[in-house]
Parts: C-alpha cells; structure tokens; sequence
C-alpha cells in the first residue's frame, strides 16, 4: 500500500476579495442605518428553560440518569401518579434544556421558535416531544411556555451489529412557534435621546453616521460619544412620535468604513481578503514538503524453512519505507500592490497552495509588507 499526502496543502481553497478601490466612499457602498446600528433598549432576550422530551424509540436516556428519573418522576407525581425515581427504568424519555429569544416589546400570546437539545446520554431525540416546559429569562421571571413535536432535520440510527449511521445532530431539534408568551417583554420608548450603538466599533463609521443623521433631520441633533455610540436627541418636533424617528433613522445611506483586514479559516482553506488591504513590495521563497510512505508486508521463515522442522512461527512482519522530498524554494519578487485586485494578481502568481498562503500572509505581515489585520476563524 503506498500513501501520497502533502503538509503544505489543503483539500479545498477559497479566495474572496473585497470590493476594489480605495479612496472616498461611494453612495454604491452605503448601508442602510438598520444595517448597521441597533437601538439601545431594542433588543432580543435570552430565555431557557429545563424540560422532558418523551415519545423517543429507546433512544432516550439511560436508565441510571438520576436526574432525568427524578424529573419524570415529579412530572407523574403532578398529574396524579405517585411513582418513585428508583421505580423508573424507561428509556423514550430525555432530560433537555430549551432556549430561545424574546423579541422586544413581544406581547402576550405572540409566539417565538424554540431549540432543545439533549443534556444527558440521549442519542437521538427523533421523533420526540416536548412536554410544556417555562422558559424563564435572566430575572427569573416566567415569560413563555414551550411545548410541541421536534424537527431534526438529521437522523441517527443503530444496527443490531453496532453499526450506526448518523445525519446531522441528532440530539438538537427545534420547534417552529412552539413557544407561547405568557409575559410582555421588557422595554419603554426613550423620551429624550436616541442612542444608536454601531455593531462594529469604528470612529469614521460613527463620524459618517451622525453627519448623515443631521443632513437627513436638517438640524444638529446627532453627536458621537465614542467609536461605538451615537446619540439622536429627541427634538420638539420629534416628541410623541419616537417610533417614526427610528424608521427614519433607520432608512439613513451611511457608508461604513472597515479596517484592512484578512480573515482566515484554516478548517476549509478559506482566505478573504478586505478591500483596503495594500502590499509592500518583498521578496518570498517558499517550498513544500512531499512525504511518501511504502508499506509492504513481509513473510519471516524461521530456520528450516516449511518443511525443515524449525522451531519457530511462520510471521508476517511490516516493512515501512518513508520518503520526504522538499520542493524548490526559489525567490519570488512579490510587486507593491496599491488595491485588493493586485494583492490577489500578486499572490496567484506565485502558485501556492492554501496553507501556504497562510504562511505567506503571517510572515508578509511580520516583515511589515502586508498593511492588514489578520484574524483567524
């Protein structure tokens, strides 16, 4: 058997670049302000809840959970079945923690989506049910109930053999509107201030967000307080109708400024790089290793040979040949590059793999000619 594989070299590979062209920012890049901006006072809430899941074809939890007996058993007890958690051995049950989020100013009756996912030894919760469950937010107040059959979208299945085969997760499923509000969500209109909070920090995007604000409200009501936050006062004109001054504000074109970076997700092989990343001119060698193995498998005769008498076993003994060949190195000249389309021209001329372009963007960045940012996924 011979076995081929390369170190600096990923299955798949992927190069996305940003939008060329530097310089001021055109109305072509703008965004809206809902795009870009949440409103203080505006938002989602977290809300979980402890549940039961039944209904499960003996791929619950196992039967020396404690937790999920104990559970069982008080939901039995509740509805006027005395039984006790040493008395419970079934497995079509599954202790699982629900989550969702609460929309602002979410009234009673609305309904909201709801995930479970298996907390204890359940290996699928196929076909399960959810049994009414709270779900409760950070102050322990009581804001909905779920309750509802799951959707897996995957599967997972056990042969008598041990063989098993699986799609997906198996043991979180969600329940589309399985969540009822029984409590309106927390939040008032502000009566003085907008405040509008960026949802990536940046003092040009904050800058450019409150000039644009002005021009459209024809008044100075707008002010940056930091890199993340922007401030519309709450003029006369204004008062009484805060729910219109939001639309508007949302419906603001501000074009946001973004930093010179290159994301990297060395998982998949994907390198993006941003629109402002500029070169300078350097010079790279870079070469990379083949590794060969040759495994082949001998017969070991001991003295005497078949028919001789010998005192020792016939064997089948491993033989492993390793080969490592390191490619050619050579010198490229990597031009200065002034946009993101000659930094990706740059880079595919020199015909490196993914990994290896990894390593380049590392050691462009610490020799001071790559003018980025570099994040990993």
């Amino acid at each position: 058997m011979t076995i081929r594989f390369k170190l600096a070299s990923l299955a798949a590979a992927v190069l996305i670049v940003g939008a060329a062209g530097l310089g001021t920012p055109s109305e072509a890049n703008a965004a809206r302000l809902k795009e870009l901006v949440d409103v203080e006072g505006f938002r989602d809430n977290p809300l979980v809840g402890y549940g039961l899941v039944v209904g499960l074809q003996g791929t619950g939890d196992n039967s020396s959970d404690v937790a999920t007996r104990q559970s069982l058993s008080r939901l039995m007890n509740h509805l006027g079945i005395e039984v006790q958690p040493d008395q419970i051995k079934a497995k079509n049950v599954a202790a699982v923690i629900i989550t969702a989020r609460l929309p602002p100013f979410a009234k009673p009756g609305a309904t909201i989506n709801v995930t479970v996912s298996s907390m204890s030894s359940a290996k699928s919760l196929q076909g399960g049910t959810l049994i009414a469950t709270p779900l409760k937010g950070a102050d322990r107040n009581t804001y909905a109930v779920a309750q509802g059959s799951l959707s897996l979208g995957g599967f997972s299945v056990d042969g008598a053999s041990g063989g098993s085969t699986k799609k997906n997760h198996a043991t979180v499923g969600k329940i589309p509107g399985g969540g009822v509000l029984e409590r309106a969500a927390p939040g008032t209109m502000p009566s003085k201030r907008v405040t509008l909070l960026l949802r990536d920090a940046d003092f040009t995007t904050a800058t450019r967000t409150a000039k644009a604000i002005n021009g459209r409200l024809g008044a100075s009501v707008a002010r940056v307080r930091d890199a993340g936050t922007v401030d519309v006062r709450i003029t006369k004109r204004w008062r009484g109708h805060v729910a219109a001054l939001v639309a508007t504000l949302e419906s603001v074109d501000v074009t946001p400024d973004a930093p010179a970076r290159v994301v990297i997700d060395e998982r998949t092989g994907t390198v993006v790089v941003g629109a402002h990343v500029t070169l300078g001119e350097a010079a790279i060698a870079h070469g990379g290793i083949t590794v060969k193995i040759t495994e082949k498998r001998l017969v070991s005769q001991p003295g005497g040979g078949l028919l001789g008498g010998g005192s020792g076993d016939t064997a089948v003994v491993p033989d492993t040949e390793i080969e490592v060949t390191e490619g050619e190195g050579r010198l490229h000249v990597l031009p200065e590059a002034a946009n993101v389309g000659d930094v990706a021209a740059a880079l595919n001329a020199l015909g490196v793999k993914p990994r290896d372009l990894v390593s380049i963007f590392q050691a462009l960045q610490i020799a001071g000619a790559l003018r980025a940012e570099i994040k990993f996924l």
